[in-house]
């Protein structure tokens, strides 16, 4: 069942008939809705459609995936007020409603999110002209766990289909651009968020699998340009996770633009009311302007 109680957008199902790397449970999603809307135990993922007027569309769109540790979705909080503020400046947005790799629903754990954002990207493509986007100004933002996410899909947007695909799921998954708040990137344990990284790989992961997440040893020159936001004083996700992955960026001569902020800890979003770091969406308009 998809939820109406977030707004009155479109809001579509991710996959047709068969939701892949999924199996039968009697597992229910479960919605909070206190200071933040939260969704745990995604069942069926979603994108939710934010689109602007057309005399003010420029033609870019964006996949904004929430963060929640890999647990929830922070869903209105790093989702649909970030939606409408990218509609203010002419640009299309769409809230992605991922599988979160906990859920007894799930066959392969960490495959489900990727899976995901790949085909969120592929639809917009799929779907460009109805929503009146360029299939080539398409980017994604991430923030928290959703980062990571995020930033997997940057730098590993290849990743093997491992189900039957549709005519949508041969279409390129790159996004053209890339937009990481406060992210998590590395699952190595040095700079890591434990939480992220034992829902995504469990408490003990093998190292393969740790190093195929840590996603600053995934940079190359097809990684998209990318903007980076992070507060020095975040004790839940190091800032070394950005600070690693801008220089691998600028090592593959990626163009990137990375702003540190002295406070603001974790998981501000807008940052309304915080002083001179609510600009920060002011920094990122006018790198989209330039890329």
């Amino acid at each position: 069942m998809i939820h109406p109680i977030f707004s009155q957008n479109d809001i579509i199902q991710l996959w047709d008939d068969i939701i892949p790397n999924s199996q039968n449970s009697e597992e229910l999603e479960i919605i909070t809705n206190t200071d933040i809307i939260r969704i745990s135990k995604v069942q069926e993922p979603t994108l939710e459609v934010y689109l602007p007027s057309k005399k003010n569309n420029t033609g870019k769109a964006v996949v904004i995936c929430p963060g929640g540790g890999y647990q929830a979705l922070a869903y209105d909080w790093e989702g649909i007020d970030i939606a409408k503020w990218f509609n203010t400046k002419g640009i299309a947005a769409f809230v992605l409603k991922y599988r979160l790799p906990d859920s007894k629903s799930i066959k392969v754990s960490y495959e489900a999110p990727l899976q995901d954002a790949q085909r969120a990207i592929r639809l917009l493509r799929f779907h460009a002209e109805k929503w009146h986007i360029n299939k080539n100004k398409i980017g994604v933002m991430g923030f928290s766990a959703g980062g990571h996410l995020a930033s997997t899909l940057g730098t590993q947007f290849n990743y093997p289909n491992h189900f039957k695909e549709s005519n949508v799921d041969i279409i390129s998954a790159r996004p053209d651009f890339m937009v990481l708040l406060y992210p998590v990137v590395t699952m190595k344990s040095n700079f890591t968020h434990k939480g992220s990284r034992n829902s995504l790989l469990g408490k003990i992961p093998d190292e393969k699998l740790v190093e195929k997440f840590s996603n600053e040893l995934h940079v190359s020159k097809n990684t998209p340009p990318t903007f980076i936001v992070h507060s020095g004083d975040d004790e839940l996700v190091p800032v070394e996770n950005s600070l690693n992955f801008y220089n691998a960026l600028r090592s593959n001569n990626v163009k990137t633009e990375m702003h540190i902020y002295p406070y603001g800890g974790h998981g501000f979003s807008l940052a309304i009311g915080k002083d001179y770091l609510q600009t920060w969406p002011d920094r990122l308009y006018d790198w989209l302007k330039g890329i």
